[in-house]
């Protein structure tokens, strides 16, 4: 797994940081499925391969219903 902080996931997808924090972290980039809080502390690290499997089209909704069955 990739992990990057917010400005390095903001330079790779060409967001500004603040957009990051303030309109996808937890609406579209969710805890514990984009993104970890290591140690239990408040940085926050970026998961790059459940980002980009999001963005791309494959989002955690087909999860979903795979694990409702």
């Amino acid at each position: 797994m990739t992990y990057l902080t917010t400005k390095e996931l903001a330079d790779k997808i060409k967001y500004e940081p603040r957009t990051i924090r303030s309109c996808l972290k937890d609406s579209v980039l969710l805890e514990g499925v984009h993104y970890i809080r290591p140690f239990g502390g408040r940085k926050i690290l970026y998961i790059w391969e459940k980002v980009e499997q999001t963005m791309l089209g494959s989002d955690t909704k087909n999860e979903l219903i795979v694990g409702l069955q």
